[in-house]
């Protein structure tokens, strides 16, 4: 009976926490971000306070998911992070994997998709805080070289989407470019959600039948310069770091089911 209860309310509490994360997401482009932009004149000052208080909106939402009992979660390492101009790589276990990095990382910035700069909850936030669009094209790279040297900390999802259900991760080359043609070492975080749930396919009021942890893990930074040093030429050395990674993130998903 009170395993039934509990499931109920955690449906209950993922629909609020869904509802008012939307709303506040509304609330933010219609009135907060112009305000910033009336007060705040010089741009790199409105991006900076744009993230600054995206990012507290998102230990807000956070906050709310764990005091409604939806997860629980537990972030280690995160002292490696009190830097800036860092390349962050991490898998994407779940829906809410760049909301929980975007909350407790300073400086950040990220790539997001197209289309969320056309989603009326995400067409504020995202636009005022200068994020990247995927949609760039050859200049892609480049912006998020350009953002790592103004001292930015890039969060990248190398898979491109959340990991399939088969736990089977691939990731796309895009960060391993990242790294090697602007000379910068990797810091992976490894997330990991038991049990499953907003996984790729995964409906939100599906709940699991027990609550989610949620773990985040900040790695060793990964030093690239082996790479340039044994490869013939950027090409070759973006493909052996990528190849790399991918192991490096299928091990460590290995070991947590065996554990």
């Amino acid at each position: 009976m009170f395993e039934c209860i509990d499931r109920c309310w955690r449906v209950i509490g993922t629909g609020i926490s869904f509802f008012l994360f939307g709303l506040g997401g509304l609330l933010l482009r219609v009135l907060a971000f112009p305000l910033i932009g009336i007060f705040i004149l010089e741009k790199e000052h409105r991006v900076a306070a744009a993230r600054n208080l995206i990012r507290f909106a998102f230990r807000g939402f956070v906050a709310l998911m764990h005091g409604l009992g939806v997860l629980r979660y537990k972030v280690t390492g995160l002292h490696k992070l009190n830097r800036e101009g860092l390349l962050i790589i991490a898998n994407h276990p779940t829906l809410i994997d760049t909301v929980f990095l975007m909350a407790f990382v300073k400086h950040a910035d990220c790539i997001v998709k197209n289309g969320l700069w056309n989603n009326p909850f995400t067409h504020g936030p995202v636009r005022a805080a200068g994020y990247i669009n995927n949609e760039d094209g050859p200049g892609l790279i480049d912006r998020c070289i350009a953002s790592l040297k103004a001292g930015n900390n890039l969060i990248v999802f190398p898979e491109g989407t959340r990991t399939p259900r088969n736990g089977d991760i691939r990731f796309k080359r895009g960060a391993a470019n990242i790294a090697v043609r602007g000379k910068c070492n990797l810091i992976p975080v490894v997330i990991r959600c038991t049990p499953s749930t907003l996984g790729k396919g995964d409906t939100w009021w599906k709940v699991p039948p027990r609550r989610v942890q949620l773990t985040i893990e900040v790695q060793e930074e990964i030093d690239i310069q082996t790479f340039l040093s044994a490869a013939e030429n950027e090409t070759l050395a973006a493909r052996h770091l990528n190849e790399h990674l991918q192991q490096y993130f299928a091990e460590e998903n290995k070991r947590h089911a065996v554990a």
